[in-house]
């Protein structure tokens, strides 16, 4: 298997908005983000992953972009991103940048010029379409609730927005859109920067004539069906000749409804297109007839076929990426461990060790590496997310959810839960702002912060460091094969990595039970490689503690 630096590294993801404010506006910046690097050094990440910093009026937090090469004015300024850029490469950082190209904010340039006439030189920059029978020009549904059309009188057409009305979707099939994009990227990676990770990069080609969607029983707008689209990987193979090739790059695309088999063409091994993507099949094991809304747990049966299946059949094909949680998705330790106070920290270790054992580049989340939990919204004007604002608007008004329900299930699966301010130290709001937070802080900062963590040779933080450390040191973890064992266990996720004559052992025990476990006799002699309970010594059958995971290296 080829060496690359993308593979052997791990990965922070840092939410500006959320991470770290200098100036007391309440609002994470660069400049905080420049107060923390020595963390990250410490922590010993090698690749900063940066949402989006953009200028932007804010409709999704950055991800409406009103201009790609001027930075937001509530995070500061070019010269502030340049001191970070250098500040990351001189602790041997490396910086990701968001990319998100699938749609521009309505306030940028080219979309003002776009609906401003016809005949503009920018109309086809977009997709404009005449209504149909008085209503929307087709049934598709917006990601973020109701039709993906808006009106738009100017003109009296509509434009088509797969996501928030202020997030225009561009037309990848205008020439003209992947020249002004691909001169953008090489803006950015000439200023120095190490790669991209690329938002819903599977939907920016969309199928000839927009055609309806199907309904589904009681719907009343249908999936676009604008994922892995008729001329993705060709204009992801443009993108690659045009920008990505001329550099050392590491991308990311994330890829909503990609298949094994679309992943291959995204991130195959021949370089084509991209390093790797995101896929999300088990992020959406636990959906339920409202998709995220509900309270369903994910089934560690479920979980432990799909991350196998993932691992065993993109070896050697195409790269993974390995993650529980980022900025859309709950807490991981709250979602796939336990929060509770009896177990968040043995848990969060457990998560952590079965994770960064397997097979692809890790990513850990900023306060991932805390144990930072699901946050107890207490009612509806504490949720920023434009996503669950409306879902609970549509969901509610319509019948389908009450709203009591409504609320509990933003609390398990809101985008917020990962967006609540990072947890420096126990002073007033955590450390993050001496203002007002944009949003709330998590009233367990108190128990669980950064500080703290640093002081405690046990804690989440410093078992972070030694799994990232062991990456270093053991090639194995990046480049051995994958082997799932104890195939129907409802407890235990048991597999084992393999490089020549290297091999692992990974147990992981994902219930608060004692459970018993045969080790193999080939790992009779083997040395705790890493563990969250502190044994000294295996052998024979072990009695497991509640959500232990312990690594052994065959002697």
């Amino acid at each position: 298997m080829e060496r690359k630096w993308w593979k052997e590294a791990v990965v922070y993801q840092i939410y500006p908005r959320s991470f770290m404010d200098s100036n007391g506006d309440g609002v994470g910046d660069i400049n905080g983000i420049i107060s923390k690097l020595d963390y990250l050094k410490e922590l010993g990440v090698d690749v900063v992953w940066l949402c989006p910093i953009y200028r932007s009026p804010n409709d999704d937090n950055g991800y409406d972009i009103s201009d790609y090469q001027d930075i937001m004015e509530e995070f500061g300024t070019m010269e502030d991103f340049d001191r970070m850029l250098q500040g990351m490469h001189d602790r041997g950082i490396r910086l990701v940048m968001d990319l998100v190209v699938n749609h521009t904010s309505d306030e940028h340039p080219w979309f003002i010029e776009s609906r401003s006439s016809k005949d503009s030189p920018y109309r086809d920059y977009y997709f404009w379409r005449e209504g149909k029978d008085g209503k929307e020009p087709n049934n598709w549904v917006s990601c973020f609730s109701g039709s993906a059309w808006k009106y738009d009188e100017t003109t009296d057409m509509y434009y088509l927005h797969l996501f928030s009305s202020k997030q225009p979707d561009l037309n990848w099939d205008n020439p003209a859109v992947r020249k002004d994009v691909f001169s953008m990227m090489n803006w950015w990676c000439e200023k120095g920067i190490d790669g991209f990770r690329m938002d819903v990069i599977s939907m920016i080609s969309k199928k000839p004539g927009l055609p309806d969607g199907k309904l589904q029983p009681g719907a009343v707008y249908a999936d676009p069906g604008c994922v892995n689209g008729p001329h993705v990987h060709e204009y992801l193979q443009e993108m690659n000749r045009e920008v990505l090739s001329h550099y050392d790059l590491m991308t990311v695309g994330e890829c909503a409804g990609v298949t094994i088999e679309e992943a291959k063409k995204y991130a195959g091994a021949d370089g084509k297109e991209l390093s790797m993507v995101f896929q999300f099949e088990h992020i959406d094991l636990n959906d339920g007839d409202y998709g995220k809304w509900t309270d369903r747990r994910v089934d560690l049966k479920s979980f432990r076929q799909v991350m196998s299946k993932w691992q065993t059949e993109l070896e050697g094909k195409a790269w993974n990426s390995l993650f529980l949680c980022n900025h859309d998705q709950p807490r991981a330790v709250s979602r796939f461990g336990n929060d509770s106070p009896a177990f968040r920290e043995t848990s969060a270790k457990m998560l952590a060790t079965c994770l960064h054992m397997m097979q692809g580049t890790p990513y850990v989340y900023q306060g991932e590496e805390l144990g930072m939990t699901n946050c107890p919204f207490g009612s509806l004007d504490e949720v920023r997310d434009i996503e669950s604002l409306n879902a609970f608007r549509d969901l509610t008004s319509s019948g389908a959810i009450a709203p009591e329900d409504m609320m509990r299930y933003i609390r398990l699966r809101g985008r917020d839960n990962a967006r609540t301010p990072m947890q420096w130290d126990d002073s007033e709001n955590a450390g993050f702002t001496t203002g007002t937070p944009w949003i709330m802080v998590n009233p367990n900062y108190k128990e669980i912060n950064a500080e703290a963590q640093r002081k405690d040779p046990d804690s989440v933080f410093h078992y972070y460091r030694k799994l990232i450390a062991l990456r270093k040191q053991e090639p194995v973890m990046v480049y051995g094969s994958y082997e799932l064992l104890e195939k129907d266990s409802e407890r235990l996720y048991v597999y084992t990595r393999t490089l020549g004559q290297e091999k692992l052992l990974v147990i992981c025990n994902f219930t608060d039970q004692e459970t018993d476990y045969a080790i193999p006799g080939e790992f009779a002699q083997g040395t705790i490689l890493i563990g969250n309970q502190n044994r000294e010594s295996v052998k024979g059958t072990i009695r497991l503690l509640p959500y232990e995971a312990l690594v052994l290296k065959k002697g």
